[in-house]
């Protein structure tokens, strides 16, 4: 975290503070975002071409966050990229809790800490991955902020597009999540499992959820809100174990947990193996005649430990970027 943060909530209003975040080079937060929000109509995570924003909820609060990449000109290579977070609560303000909770979640969000030089050596020696690499140059891996929105998000998505599936959260956090004013354009935070625990499946059903991912996801709820199961808790344990408990919820099958795995815990190792546009991703890729099964990819991958998830994510951008510019990339903002 920035030095000397704590001395700045007595420079500032409480309910509004700026920190000033190193990123070691190379980072593209446009990119970064990019393979976060997935397509354009994520009403989420928000991208204007300069600027990313979402609202988090910390300590039953909501609290808008607002980053921003400084541009490069005149700036050293061998010094570290930065990052401007704006950070803007509500009645409750921001204390050394809240805003250390907001750089933490941000920094997981954003991969802002994960290293790529193994990633890098690998992908120059690979003649699939380092055109591929290059194109994408900088992104970082990113993250849903807890464990619970990632498997909700997986949930959502399964057996549908994902820009349908992408409808669906947009709706459910438009009901159920909370923000920072009544304003009709304040964004609001995803919803959090106490939230949707009080949801009658009827509801998520107007939304446009069938009736078993409506009592999926609440019935996921119910058992965070009351303690019965601890997602975050996930995180400190070994994948087996991990998978274990996810495949014990109800509606989450393999390409859920893999998903889960990957994008809520950080297992960069992990490429889900059912998905449907991963596997169509390496077929173009390796130039295949059909879309690899589960076993298939398996073996595709092998190669790319521990960083397949690393290419998923790269295959992601290489497929939205495949009939032009990235939407809402606009490199040439990091470098005049």
């Amino acid at each position: 975290m920035s030095p000397g943060f704590r001395d700045k909530l007595d420079e500032v209003p409480t309910d509004q503070l700026r920190l000033t975040l190193e990123v070691e080079d190379p980072f593209r937060l446009d990119l970064t975002v990019w393979a976060l929000r997935r397509r354009e109509h994520n009403l989420i995570d928000r991208w204007d071409g300069q600027c990313y924003r979402r609202t988090l909820v910390v300590d039953n609060e909501p609290i808008e966050v607002a980053a921003r990449q400084r541009p490069t000109a005149g700036h050293p290579s061998d010094q570290p990229s930065r990052l401007d977070l704006d950070l803007r609560a509500g009645h409750a303000g921001l204390d050394d809790g809240s805003v250390a909770e907001c750089h933490h979640i941000i920094e997981r969000t954003l991969g802002l800490e994960v290293d790529l030089d193994g990633f890098y050596r690998l992908a120059h020696d690979d003649p699939h991955l380092c055109t591929l690499s290059r194109r994408v140059f900088g992104m970082r891996p990113p993250c849903f902020p807890s464990v619970f929105e990632a498997v909700v998000n997986a949930i959502a998505c399964q057996q549908i597009s994902l820009v349908v599936g992408i409808h669906l959260l947009n709706r459910l956090t438009q009901r159920f999540g909370v923000a920072l004013s009544t304003d009709a354009d304040a964004q609001p935070a995803f919803p959090t499992p106490e939230r949707m625990a009080e949801a009658d499946p009827t509801e998520l059903r107007e939304l446009g959820f069938s009736g078993a991912k409506a009592r999926a996801v609440i019935e996921l709820a119910q058992q965070v809100a009351v303690g019965i199961i601890d997602l975050e808790a996930l995180r400190g344990e070994d994948d087996q174990t991990a998978s274990k408990v996810l495949l014990g919820l109800t509606g989450v099958g393999r390409w859920s947990t893999e998903y889960t795995l990957l994008r809520g815990l950080r297992r960069w190792h992990v490429f889900p193996g059912d998905d449907v546009g991963a596997g169509n991703n390496l077929k173009r890729l390796f130039e295949l005649a059909e879309s690899p099964g589960y076993d298939s990819i398996a073996t595709l991958t092998r190669g790319w430990a521990p960083y397949s998830g690393l290419v998923y994510f790269h295959l992601l951008l290489d497929g939205l970027a495949g009939s032009g510019p990235l939407p809402g990339d606009h490199p040439e903002a990091l470098h005049s």
